[in-house]
């Protein structure tokens, strides 16, 4: 039943407002089909049966045939009918109307209480007016009657009347109830262009409620906005003034004359680095970056060239389901980084890269898989928590044998979820079906 209501709150407001109204009309119409046209209608049909009675009585009181034709003749002058006499005929019984002549079945019931000989009612034979066919002893006299002497005269325009009503109604209700709607839904949109990074203008507008939800949520924004400012400058100058007694140490280590020392010493200082490149990296991740058309298959391009310069064995695909639309809206920064930790994971872990571009109309989908031993389906989910390492010993050595920014620190899987999540989309981790090892893709709404 859900997958057939509207999903968005102004159908669903209009469906409320609809349902009422045609449950309503229909019971109205009902009620005025069967208390006001069935009982007009039977009296009218009381009284042209009284006609009729008249018409037979006349006919059956005079002698022969002759005077029985003048007797209905007679009687139809002064009863305005158009009536005929077929001597000798017999009556038939048959009902003649269509099925959806709701008033025509009331008529024929009406008639035939009312006319104290078999009769046939003849609804269809002609188009405004009904045969009414008696029996007498002198034969069968049909008499032809306008509808409008049986039913109420234009019946269809109360219904008429009823329908465009609603329809004004519903068009007036529909009018006001956009103009509420717009407010929410600029609401809505305003959130959910938070929620991918972007600042969009929103002024709280509507109803009181909307209004305050809307100050709520510019409250709300302000506040992140000013959390995150707070926190990326904190963890940039702590990062940028740890550099400088690491500078002081490197300093410190070029003058020992100790070469194992030396070099023990200098791989912890270059851990060091990588570490503090990897918070800055988390950091730019969630600062935020203005959206620029860009080529990703290009941006793929140049971090592979980079992993390759590197030592790393990087190959790269393109997918490209609309040749006439082959950039997006991206931060391009943002987006490098993510890939380049996914690229050095995948190298790092699985010895080899390979990284598949797909656009379609709705989706940027850029995969890196590697043929390593891939990350268990219950602890993906944890994997992409900031600082959080599966395997603190092989993740030390890792960054010791090679530069991933994020590796052995924990935040490489984090500044690439980070950065989807900016973009609007998320990072999804599986199985690679071909390599066996793990796949990572970004899923990038275009």
């Amino acid at each position: 039943m859900k997958r057939y209501l509207p999903r968005g709150l102004f159908g669903r407001a209009l469906l409320i407002l609809l349902v009422p109204v045609i449950l309503v009309q229909a019971v109205g119409a009902a009620a005025i089909v069967q208390r006001y046209y069935d009982g007009v209608t039977r009296q009218l049909a009381t009284a042209v049966a009284a006609d009729i009675n008249y018409v037979v009585a006349r006919v059956e009181r005079a002698e022969g045939e002759a005077a029985a034709a003048e007797a209905a003749e007679e009687a139809a002058e002064a009863l305005g009918l158009s009536i005929t006499l077929d001597p000798g005929e017999i009556v038939a019984v048959d009902a003649l109307r269509q099925f959806y002549d709701v008033t025509g079945g009331v008529l024929e019931e009406a008639l035939k209480a009312g006319v104290r000989r078999p009769i046939t009612v003849d609804l269809l034979s002609l188009d405004k007016h009904a045969i009414v066919a008696a029996q007498t002893d002198k034969g069968v006299i049909r008499a032809e009657i306008d509808r409008g002497r049986l039913n109420p005269s234009n019946p269809h325009q109360i219904f008429v009347w009823m329908a465009a009503s609603s329809v004004v109604l519903v068009t007036v209700a529909a009018l006001f109830l956009r103009n509420q709607v717009r407010p929410i839904k600029a609401l809505a949109a305003a959130a959910e262009a938070f929620g991918k990074g972007r600042a969009a203008a929103f002024h709280p507008a509507g109803a009181e409620e909307v209004r305050r939800a809307g100050a709520a949520f510019l409250d709300m924004r302000g506040r992140i906005e000013r959390q995150i400012e707070s926190r990326t400058l904190m963890l940039s100058g702590v990062s940028h003034d740890l550099r400088t007694p690491l500078t002081r140490m490197k300093l410190a280590l070029e003058l020992m004359d100790d070469e194992s020392e030396r070099a023990d010493l200098a791989q912890d200082v270059a851990q060091m680095e990588r570490m503090i490149d990897a918070f800055l990296d988390f950091v730019r991740g969630e600062a935020g970056e203005a959206t620029v058309r860009t080529d990703p298959v290009a941006l793929a391009e140049e971090v592979a060239a980079a992993a390759r310069r590197g030592g790393g064995e990087v190959a790269l695909r393109a997918e490209i389901d609309t040749p006439e639309r082959t950039t997006a809206e991206l931060r391009p920064e943002t987006l490098r980084r993510a890939l380049a930790n996914l690229v050095q994971n995948a190298v790092d872990y699985g010895g080899r890269a390979e990284i598949t571009v797909r656009m379609t109309r709705r989706w940027l989908d850029i995969d890196v898989e590697d043929a390593g031993p891939g990350i268990p389906a219950a602890q993906r989910e944890l994997a992409m928590r900031p600082f959080t390492r599966l395997d603190a010993a092989r993740n030390q050595n890792v960054c010791a044998a090679a530069g991933g920014a994020g590796g052995g620190v924990g935040l490489g899987l984090s500044i690439a979820s980070e950065a989807a999540r900016s973009h609007g989309g998320g990072l999804i981790l599986d199985v690679s079906p071909r390599l066996g090892g793990l796949r990572a893709r970004l899923r990038l709404p275009r």
